[in-house]
């Protein structure tokens, strides 16, 4: 599984991009949102998704980590395939996207093509609960680069707990004794909690 791919941008499209990586061009699929973020040339950075399929592997590419997380929170409701996910990505930009569903506002989605009244009234419904309380303010859940948080909620994940609880967990655990908690004592801490 890849985190990101960084290297040369080569190509760009509103649809995809392909970065060129030690000699091997990488076509990754973008939303509109990380189009109008890439830069026209150069070096660049793009957090990946790889959905394999039995016909195809494809990699999605997004600019930050919010996205991406919310691409995938997006590909969780039961209809919304990684292309609408994309389309919405393309249509709203994250906070405008998890506002909607904090307020309920369907009518958001539906502006966006292939989007009718039930599909929007699903990704509400379903993402809401996983998004909690921190889609009130406008973020989503995600803990932060590269620190024991991430290490810790991918052990807790790797364990078997479902990403929501574990994320709650580990940010509970975070908030209480900041940035200095050590990896085994977050872990430990987050699985008293859950």
């Amino acid at each position: 599984m890849y985190d990101f791919i960084r290297g040369k941008l080569v190509e760009k499209t509103p649809t995809h991009a392909v970065i060129d990586c030690q000699g091997v061009g990488y076509h990754l699929n973008i939303s509109l949102h990380t189009y109008s973020r890439l830069p026209s040339e150069g070096e660049c950075r793009l957090f990946v998704h790889q959905i394999v399929r039995e016909d195809a592997i494809s990699l999605f590419g997004f600019m930050d980590q919010d996205e991406r997380t919310l691409f995938r929170y997006l590909i969780t409701v039961q209809g919304v395939g990684a292309n609408t996910a994309r389309m919405i990505l393309g249509a709203m930009s994250p906070p405008v996207i998890v506002s909607a569903i904090h307020r309920g506002a369907s009518g958001e989605f539906q502006a966006v093509k292939g989007i009718g009244a039930k599909t929007a009234q699903k990704i509400i419904l379903e993402l809401k609960d996983k998004l909690g309380k921190e889609a009130g303010q406008g973020q989503i859940p995600v803990i932060s680069d590269n620190t024991p948080g991430r290490e810790a909620l991918s052990a807790l994940i790797q364990l078997g707990f479902p990403r929501n609880q574990a994320e709650k967990a580990v940010q509970l655990v975070l908030k209480q004794g900041g940035n200095a908690v050590s990896l085994e004592d977050l872990i430990k801490s987050a699985l008293k909690i859950m």
